[in-house]
């Protein structure tokens, strides 16, 4: 075993960890020949709650591993191109019809699955894992174009986004505070239909993973009104559109916009800014105008406040996924892993719902 130490967990990973020791996933890992997925994936067989896949060359992960004192013991190892199942994969590939259009030949095929990244997606789709976690390595356009094309989006969502999860652990006398936060990776103006639709997916989550009731905030500069502009009437009419998505799908959620982020998590800021607010500062589903303000607001709660970020959860596809910072620490790789294992729980439910109905 590595003398590598995780710190304790906080209220978000025990839960997580608790549910997976019950229900435990497959998780693959695209880009394994990495020390931090090393420690992760040792970590994971330690706790029994993950059988994690490491996508890579074979011989440069166990050569790292050797190096580190990593235990490779009960995990599996797959260098792409030399899989039992690759010729399969390549086959699946050449068979969707939107790569017929612009890929004809085999060597297309075999070029793409021999990426990690683009192997992973095709196991997760195809069930051979339940989930996958990318990006540690690569930068996010490589994580989320083979996401994007290898697994299936829900039809029920308007557009694929990504929600990060910070949990402040800081106050030892007080519950962690989670909150999650959407859309922080894909969409630079999501329309308020995107919006309204990752308001209710994203409350979904947060109900999934902490067992409890959301609170949705739809922020921005203005507190109902209070200034008026082409992005404001975006929020306004976004949270009109979440409560009649929500009311349709008949889910009990508190949803207020457009306000201010003080007015959404500061009781009394909201007291005296917004004295009727339904969410009286207790918000913990953040849904941003734009990619600019979200991204900004989760780097500045990473980096300066001290929150810990898990994700991002990528959101609005048929198999769990997420995509990881590179400067992500083991700590956060182990809790974004559970967080999409967890979600393959809900989702295992869903795919048998769909096997009853056809039978």
């Amino acid at each position: 075993m590595s003398d590598f130490a995780f710190p304790e967990t906080n209220q978000f990973t025990a839960r997580l960890f608790d549910k997976l020791s019950r229900h435990p996933k497959r998780v693959v890992f695209t880009e394994g020949q990495d020390i931090r997925v090393l420690r992760v994936a040792e970590e994971l067989v330690r706790r029994k709650i993950i059988a994690p896949i490491l996508l890579g060359k074979v011989d440069g992960i166990k050569k790292l591993a050797a190096e580190n004192g990593v235990s490779l013991k009960s995990i599996n190892v797959i260098d792409p191109p030399k899989a039992s199942d690759f010729q399969l994969f390549c086959d699946r590939f050449r068979r969707q019809e939107r790569f017929r259009r612009i890929y004809a030949s085999a060597k297309d095929a075999v070029g793409f699955m021999s990426r990690p990244a683009y192997f992973g997606a095709m196991m997760v789709q195809y069930g051979q894992a339940d989930a996958i976690v990318s990006g540690n390595i690569s930068a996010p356009v490589s994580v989320f174009r083979p996401l994007l094309q290898m697994i299936k989006p829900l039809p029920t969502v308007p557009a694929v986004y990504s929600t990060v999860v910070m949990v402040d652990d800081r106050r030892s006398d007080q519950d962690d505070r989670i909150l999650f936060l959407s859309d922080t990776g894909i969409n630079p103006e999501p329309t308020p239909e995107q919006l309204a639709a990752m308001a209710v997916e994203t409350a979904k989550l947060c109900r999934h993973l902490e067992q409890r009731a959301p609170r949705v905030a739809m922020l921005s500069y203005s507190n109902k009104g209070s200034s008026v502009s082409a992005s404001t009437r975006k929020m306004e009419a976004a949270t009109a559109l979440a409560r009649e998505l929500a009311r349709r799908e008949m889910i009990e959620l508190d949803i207020e916009g457009e306000i201010q982020a003080d007015v959404a998590l500061l009781p009394n800021i909201a007291e005296k800014k917004v004295p009727n607010s339904v969410l009286k500062g207790a918000a913990d589903v953040l849904i941003f105008p734009n990619l600019d303000a979200s991204h900004i607001a989760y780097k500045l709660l990473a980096h300066f406040a001290g929150l810990k970020p898990y994700g991002q959860i990528i959101q609005g596809l048929s198999r769990p996924a997420a995509q990881i910072s590179r400067s992500s620490s083991e700590e956060q790789i182990l809790g974004t892993a559970a967080a999409v294992a967890v979600e393959a729980i809900e989702f295992r439910k869903l795919i048998e719902k769909e096997e009853d109905f056809l039978v």
